[in-house]
């Protein structure tokens, strides 16, 4: 099979893929490697070959960054479960100051999300963010929305979240993990803005059932002493700051192209493995003691988050191997002139297609994983390569990913039921605000490539 007849073919897979994930809820690993097989045999290859791609393409990619992604979340675990994410959010607070509350809370979600999964984050900061409504006497949408978009920000955005460190390694982009981090930080902060004003204009003028009940028990300070003993705030942000700040040098130097001992270790200690390591390594500083529940059991929670994302990034692997073995390079390479598939024009294309892959089927991550596979043989025939535009192809599929969490995302319930908002007023606030973050995000990445590409 070849020309139109194998883009309608992956076609095929692709919808297939979203209807038995949406509709029939098969896992999005075996939907993946389903879809990767029935392409490879009914593209004609050899059997063999099929095999091959799918056992490379998974392996591959776990070589690559499979460890990233297992360390990322035992350091969100830690996070969460010593107290660290409660402090990070305390400090945000005291910096920003009460009387700007969605704001501290918009601010606290983007940090907090960088390692730890939005769900987890907007559930362990579900009660600070009620009672500093309370406390700051502003709606409880407001809050909610303001954390829920700045969760959702990083969230899609900045590794070492899952999302954005499997799509870089789908478009083969993982050594340019540092100037993915820089990138991402710099398109999330109009994303946090754009849900803050939405918070602010709209959030801010729902009322959700029971706020105005004066006998609420959330009460900001109770929550933080019910806590108990929680880690100090250099300790608690060092398992993020540290690894990004390595990884961020050691792409400086390979930028340079500095040499010596010096830069070779930092360029060894800033290898994303690596750095994610000595991340972990530091989280172990905000264990409240070391015994079999914190070096074992909190570990163990942290593997078991990190499978299902390992499986459906590899599977995501194998689906795009089998693609890329395919003739359907050889035809995409005819469009090479075609003006829509060049330039800034082309951010169009992974945007569009992570938009409708979330929407259809509500996975953020998935539809990052999936949509980098299908690009990643376009960027080797269009030659799109080098650290910023690979950076901002990660960006545009991520500003896509966000497009729209609604009724088949588990962050839309995780955030109405928390908030105790009705499915309408979700759909006014979270609904509404994803799809102007996704929209501001890639109109700022598609700026990013005109002025740096």
């Amino acid at each position: 099979m070849e020309g139109f007849a194998l883009i309608l073919l992956i076609i095929a897979g692709v919808i297939f893929i979203v209807f038995s994930t949406a509709k029939l809820k098969l896992h999005p690993f075996l939907s993946l490697l389903i879809a990767a097989f029935g392409i490879g045999i009914i593209a004609g290859l050899p059997l063999a070959e099929v095999v091959e791609a799918v056992n490379g393409g998974f392996g591959g990619l776990m070589g690559s960054i499979g460890l990233v992604i297992v360390f990322g979340t035992i350091i969100g675990v830690i996070l969460e479960k010593s107290g660290a994410a409660l402090r990070m959010a305390e400090v945000v607070l005291r910096i920003v100051g009460e009387k700007r509350p969605q704001m501290a809370m918009s601010l606290i979600g983007a940090i907090v999300s960088i390692p730890v999964f939005c769900d987890s984050g907007y559930v362990i900061l579900s009660s600070l963010k009620k009672a500093l409504a309370k406390k700051a006497k502003v709606a409880v949408a407001s809050m909610a929305v303001a954390l829920a978009t700045g969760l959702f920000a990083t969230h899609t955005l900045v590794p070492p979240t899952p999302g954005p460190i499997a799509a870089a390694g789908n478009i083969g982009a993982e050594m340019y993990l540092g100037t993915i981090i820089l990138v991402g930080l710099l398109v999330s902060i109009p994303a946090v803005i754009t849900g803050y004003i939405w918070a602010v204009k709209v959030g801010a003028k729902m009322k959700v059932e029971g706020e105005d009940n004066k006998e609420s028990a959330y009460d900001y300070d109770a929550i933080i002493k019910e806590f108990g003993k929680m880690p100090s705030a250099v300790k608690s942000f060092t398992p993020i700051v540290v690894p990004i700040l390595l990884i961020g040098f050691s792409s400086v130097i390979a930028f340079a192209g500095w040499t010596g001992t010096f830069f070779e270790i930092f360029e060894f200690l800033g290898s994303p493995v690596v750095a994610l390591l000595i991340g972990v390594l530091f989280a172990f500083l905000l264990l409240p003691k070391y015994d079999e529940e914190t070096l074992s059991e909190w570990i163990g929670i942290g593997l078991k988050e990190a499978a299902p994302i390992l499986l459906i990034t590899g599977a995501g692997g194998a689906f795009g191997t089998v693609i890329s073995t395919t003739p359907v390079a050889d035809y995409i390479q005819r469009f090479g002139d075609n003006a829509f598939f060049t330039g800034a024009l082309f951010l169009f294309i992974p945007f569009f297609i992570a938009a409708a892959l979330k929407s259809a089927q509500g996975s953020s991550t998935a539809a990052l994983v999936i949509t980098s596979t299908l690009v990643a043989p376009l960027l080797l025939e269009l030659g799109i390569d080098g650290a910023i535009p690979l950076a901002l192809v990660v960006m545009a599929i991520g500003s896509g990913a966000m497009m729209v969490s609604h009724v088949n995302d588990s962050y839309f319930w995780v955030v109405k039921e928390f908030s105790g908002m009705t499915v309408t007023q979700a759909y006014k606030a979270q609904t509404m605000a994803t799809l102007l973050q996704g929209i501001v995000s890639f109109v700022f990445t598609f700026l990013l490539w005109l002025i740096f590409v």
